[in-house]
């Protein structure tokens, strides 16, 4: 079994980071290919919307796994992608005989067999199946968190760093799912 695994959320300035991981056979990678499935990031939000219960229904299966704001901040963004990433591996039925690893980072917890592609997104199906999946979890979860976090605007830039977002910010203070080593800047000399 191959798996794809991809995050997203990295840079954001609010909430988890997500990840996916993502195991397709070739017929599943060429049908979803004709469905218009690439890198989330290419995709409009409605595009993205609609592959989601494609790629759930055709992956030989998936999961999700996240590392939290709090995470980032303790451990740096680059182990909460990580932990994130093996948290979704973790999840899958059986463990994978190859990880490909969207990006020139290995994924340092796996210890199994893997490969880094960079682009893997836009060049590998698992890759891009799971970075819909990641991109779909996390805004959904972005969309739930703005109504316990109103005033914020995450509903419209889902935690990144937005000239709105930053307003908020300087007018109301950060909330406990903000990544408060993200935000160090912009309260310097404030």
């Amino acid at each position: 079994m191959i798996v794809g695994v991809d995050e997203v959320g990295r840079g954001c300035w609010f909430g988890p980071v997500f990840a996916a991981a993502v195991s397709l056979r070739d017929s599943a990678a060429q049908e979803l290919s004709i469905l218009g499935l690439t890198d989330s990031k290419a995709l409009s939000p409605r595009r993205r919307a609609a592959l989601v219960p494609e790629i759930e229904a055709r992956a030989t299966c998936w999961a999700l796994g996240q590392g939290s704001a709090r995470e980032v901040d303790t451990k740096g963004i680059r182990v909460a992608t990580e932990l994130a990433m093996l948290r979704a591996l973790q999840r899958l039925p059986q463990p994978p005989e190859l990880v490909l690893v969207d990006g020139v980072l290995t994924l340092r917890p796996w210890a199994g067999p893997q490969r880094t592609i960079v682009r893997g997104d836009s060049q590998e199906a698992s890759i891009a199946a799971a970075s819909v999946l990641a991109k779909e979890a996390r805004d959904a979860l972005i969309r739930r968190l703005a109504q316990r976090f109103p005033g914020y605007g995450l509903e419209r830039h889902a935690g990144y760093g937005t000239a709105q977002h930053r307003a908020a910010l300087l007018a109301s203070g950060p909330t406990p799912m903000h990544r408060h080593t993200f935000l160090t800047k912009l309260f310097r000399g404030v």
